[in-house]
This record gives C-alpha cells, structure tokens and sequence, in this order.
C-alpha cells in the first residue's frame, strides 16, 4: 500500500498548519512547566489512522519554533509527539491511549525542562503530565462522540 499521495500529503500539511496555528494562537497556555495545548486534542487523528502521524509530528515541530526554549523545544516536544501518535495509533482504547501519551508528554517534557530550568524532573514531569492529561481526557470523550458519525469514521479511516 502506497500512502505517499497527493491527498494524503495535502491532508498531513494541513494537519501540521492547523497544529501550529492552534498551538501558536494560545500561546501563554502552550509553552513552560504548565501547558495545556489544545492542538493535542488532534493527536488522536493518529488513533484512527497512521497515516496522520507525519502531519501531527510536522505541526510540533512547526509550533516550537517560536518557544522560548527554541531548538530543544523543536527536538523534545517533536519526539515526544511521533512516540505519542505511535502509541496512540498502537493502543485498541482510547482512555488508555490518552493516559499513555500523557505519560510520555510527562516523561519527555519534564525531563527537557529539568534540563532547561534546573527544576526537579518529578515535579516538571508531574505539571505536563497533568495538563496533557486533562487534555487528552477531553480528546478521548470528544472522540468517543465524534466517532460515532459514519462520515467521520469513513473520512479517517480511508
């Protein structure tokens, strides 16, 4: 199977586009020890199809450009999104999948900040863990009812 088409390649970059801009847009709440992306929501594209992977890791990247913390944050936070959108592409459940991706935000973020600040890794770990876990909860109800429309499902999964 051959995903590298024209459509897929479109979809990916406006995947990425609406990421950065949604991420940029709310910036204060995107970036540091607390941060509460609403563009993570979109990262459950992932749990329906892998194809979304490239568009959600290149949207990362594109929104840490203007971070305080600059190329680190574009290294750490875009790792940590492609090993999230795996795991959620990975992951049958999508509470489970949502907890995971928490989990590693968490994990990677936090130790990125302990780098970055000199604040203890456990308590940066625990501020992103948090806050990407409650967004990723809301993703994985929001989800849960969207995936409910037949068009949806046929859209994500084609």
């Amino acid at each position: 199977m051959n995903n590298l088409t024209l459509k897929n390649l479109l979809v990916n970059g406006l995947i990425a586009a609406t990421y950065a801009a949604l991420t940029i847009l709310i910036y204060p709440l995107s970036y540091g020890a607390i941060q509460m992306r609403i563009s993570e929501i979109m990262v459950f594209l992932a749990f329906y199809n892998k194809k979304f992977i490239p568009g959600l890791t290149l949207g990362c990247l594109i929104a840490n450009i203007p971070s305080t913390l600059g190329a680190m944050d574009m290294v750490f936070g875009t790792v940590s999104t492609l090993i999230v959108t795996i795991l959620m592409y990975k992951i049958d459940n999508r509470f489970l999948a949502a907890f995971a991706g928490a989990l590693v935000t968490g994990a990677i973020i936090g130790w990125e900040l302990s780098i970055a600040f000199g604040i203890p890794f456990l308590i940066n770990a625990f501020y992103v863990f948090v806050g990407e876990a409650i967004i990723l909860a809301i993703g994985a109800f929001a989800f849960g009812i969207i995936e409910k429309n037949q068009a949806f499902i046929n859209l994500v999964r084609e």
